[in-house]
């Protein structure tokens, strides 16, 4: 019997068990045979602990993998050592040039009436203020467009204070809401003639910790220094401020910028059958910041991403589509990794049929969202039905997907987007607490489970997947 008859008559069956069990609603898109094999790869994620060794191996023995330093050279390293081994085809490295940007020092002490030093931590790419530091006044503003809606002149050679709070939620949307007072907050200051900034962490956390990330400067505004304080001392601060009596600060930051150094993409490939040379991506980013082990963010996304994709590899029904595993350089301080696949790939990015990323923790997943074409969302549906046991909701058709997948979704390719949960991850995140005991050893199974469904019926998916409308690009 030729293959799309033997998969019609599959469906058939599937939609005969669907009603039977009276859960179908929508047709479904694959085989009674592609389903049981999906089942058979969540049920086989959940007994395995691969992914946990790996997020264990990475962060033990390479730890923090800031881009340009050793430690980046040494993920690249055993990422290869870990997919070659692993059983991947065409296991290889793609040149990266990152930014080499060096933490140094950084001091926030307030001074009166005693001095008062708080835990800090600089922004990722702030410039320093010189060994000899700086005194200023400080001037506490909420957000970013309150900075911008006060009268010119006010903020004039003074450190200002950003007091927004990241709320806690499970989708991430507290961290995106509050994450522009790290981004743009320094450069809006300075356009209101500020010396410096300082910001309550972007994140969740009680602990006397500080939370840092990249700020993004305007070229047309001065450079200025810019840190996080921890929650408690950014509490601290407030109540001081509460007087209403002028409060000067001190800042000190010996951060600076090396020459740009090379690093690389790690790429390598489970090799589909008859439609192999059609891509399903799945991304996770290999590097970290510098201040913990990198656990959460990212190496548990690169475990997910490997021990999905080997599951995958060794199941009986092959995928038809070529399932690859991208692990981005440099995500964290400028998303060149990313910049350069897209590049390197431009001739080939119609035949990227799906792309999924992982980069919120370990887990677990709780919604699958997307961005596919109308037609394609029954597929959406059926991963959902695979895997709704375990605790995963059918989420919206307009899902951005993550931050390294964002450039391929600007030019058309759909996106497949397992959500995962957010709620305590921003405790962690870019912080001295991102460390393997953070890792949920049961949520990371649920994730590689719900990763390895999605990416093996999307590779197994009998339609040709439609293209999204081309986005702007910056």
């Amino acid at each position: 019997m030729p293959e799309r008859a033997v998969r019609t008559a599959g469906r058939v069956l599937a939609l005969l068990a669907l009603g039977a069990s009276g859960i179908g609603a929508a047709e479904p898109v694959a085989t009674a045979a592609e389903v049981a094999a999906a089942e058979q790869l969540r049920d086989a994620a959940l007994r395995s602990d691969e992914a946990w060794a790996l997020v264990s191996s990475l962060t033990t023995t390479v730890g923090p993998r800031l881009a340009g330093t050793p430690g980046d050279r040494a993920a690249v390293e055993w990422a290869v050592e870990a997919l070659a081994s692993g059983g991947f085809a065409n296991v290889r490295r793609s040149e990266v040039v990152v930014p080499r940007w060096v933490r140094g020092e950084a001091q926030f002490e307030l001074l009166d009436p005693v001095a008062l030093p708080m835990v800090t931590a600089a922004l990722g790419g702030s410039v320093g203020t010189g060994d000899e530091g700086l005194t200023a006044e400080l001037l506490r503003v909420e957000s970013v467009d309150a900075l911008r809606a006060l009268p010119a002149g006010v903020a004039r050679g003074r450190i200002v204070y950003f007091a927004g709070r990241t709320a806690r939620t499970r989708d991430g949307s507290g961290f995106a809401r509050a994450v522009r007072a790290r981004t743009e907050g320094p450069s809006a200051a300075a356009a209101v003639g500020a010396v410096g900034v300082v910001i309550r962490s972007i994140g969740t956390s009680d602990d006397r910790i500080a939370h840092t990330g990249t700020l993004v400067y305007n070229i047309a505004q001065t450079r200025i220094p810019a840190v996080a304080i921890s929650n408690p001392d950014a509490d601290l601060l407030e109540r001081r401020l509460a007087s209403g009596r002028p409060l000067r600060a001190r800042l000190r930051v010996t951060a600076r910028d090396l020459p740009q150094q090379r690093s690389a993409n790690v790429i390598a490939e489970i090799p589909g059958t008859d439609r192999a040379g059609e891509i399903v991506l799945i991304g996770a980013h290999l590097d970290s910041w510098d201040l913990g082990h990198g656990a959460l963010d990212n190496g548990a996304g690169v475990a997910i991403a490997i021990a999905a994709a080997r599951l995958i590899g060794q199941s009986a029904v092959r995928p038809r589509r070529t399932i690859r595993v991208v692990l981005f350089a440099n995500e964290e301080y400028g998303l060149s990794g990313s910049g350069r696949y897209v590049a390197d790939e431009l001739e080939s990015l119609a035949r990227h049929a799906f792309a999924l990323e992982a980069d919120m923790g370990a887990g677990p997943v709780f919604r699958l969202s997307a961005r596919v074409s109308s037609r394609d969302w029954a597929l959406v549906q059926q991963i959902q039905r695979v895997v709704g046991g375990l605790g995963v909701e059918l989420g919206s058709n307009d899902a951005t997907g993550g931050a390294d997948t964002t450039a391929l979704r600007r030019r058309g390719v759909p996106i497949l987007m397992p959500q995962l949960d957010a709620t305590r991850y921003f405790d962690v995140h870019h912080s001295a607490n991102d460390t393997l005991d953070k890792v949920d050893p049961q949520a990371l199974r649920q994730s590689v489970a719900v990763f390895a469904v999605a990416a093996f019926l999307a590779a197994r998916f009998e339609d040709t997947p439609g293209r999204l409308p081309a986005e702007a690009t910056r």
